[in-house]
């Protein structure tokens, strides 16, 4: 597993590349100092707050608010979609669609394994083919509600899941991928003033490794 680096770090925030394979928090077997967040804390000498999260499996940009102040106005951003993302995905075989909405509703069962369910939460998420590949897709992938383990799902939903996924997919991992071809590369955050502050995130060497694989 690489090192997470940071990308950009102000008084109020900062925003870390993660890598694939590191856990955002403690939980579920992970100690708390193995944890991303126990990094970014001991990184800037002090307390830090977690705004939202990304699946261990995935690479990219992710932030963490270095105030309880930030950490209210970024999470309310959050909630109130205010915040635009942006993600990569190699997804197995060809998507019908050139581009298209995924619109199932979600619901999350007790085992933390989230599916389908007509009385689940809203959840939306659109994508739009990048590159067609040998026999898998390259997407990008926004994902317009906050739903977790939503790309992952909605992918398997139409029946694309995401190479390298464990959890969900008919073989786990999808197509034997060494790691979840899923990476963060835009955030676009609300500023109290001026324009949206925009923090990018190129795909990881071993992403590209893949990806290359499969052209």
């Amino acid at each position: 597993m690489s090192e997470p680096s940071v990308l950009f770090e102000d008084e109020e925030l900062v925003a870390v590349d993660k890598p694939a394979g590191m856990a955002t928090a403690a939980g579920g077997g992970i100690e708390d100092d193995a944890s991303l967040h126990a990094w970014v804390s001991r990184l800037v000498g002090g307390r830090t707050f977690i705004v939202h999260r990304l699946d261990r499996g995935t690479s990219g940009v992710i932030v963490f608010a270095k105030t309880a102040e930030e950490h209210r106005r970024l999470s309310q951003a959050f909630e109130s979609r205010d915040v635009a993302k942006r993600y990569l995905a190699v997804v197995d075989g060809h998507v019908r669609r050139m581009s298209g909405d995924i619109t199932e509703p979600l619901r999350t069962f007790g085992s933390g394994r989230v599916g389908v369910d007509p009385n689940g939460s809203e959840a939306l998420t659109r994508y739009r083919r990048l590159e067609r590949l040998l026999e898998d897709d390259l997407l990008e992938v926004v994902p317009l509600t906050g739903r977790r383990h939503q790309i992952r799902v909605h992918c398997y939903a139409i029946g694309h899941p995401v190479l390298g996924d464990t959890r969900y997919g008919a073989s786990r991992p999808v197509a034997g991928a060494p790691r979840l071809m899923l990476h963060a590369a835009e955030l676009r955050l609300p500023k109290t003033a001026g324009d949206p502050m925009v923090i990018r995130a190129d795909p990881p060497a071993e992403f590209v490794s893949v990806l290359e694989g499969l052209r």
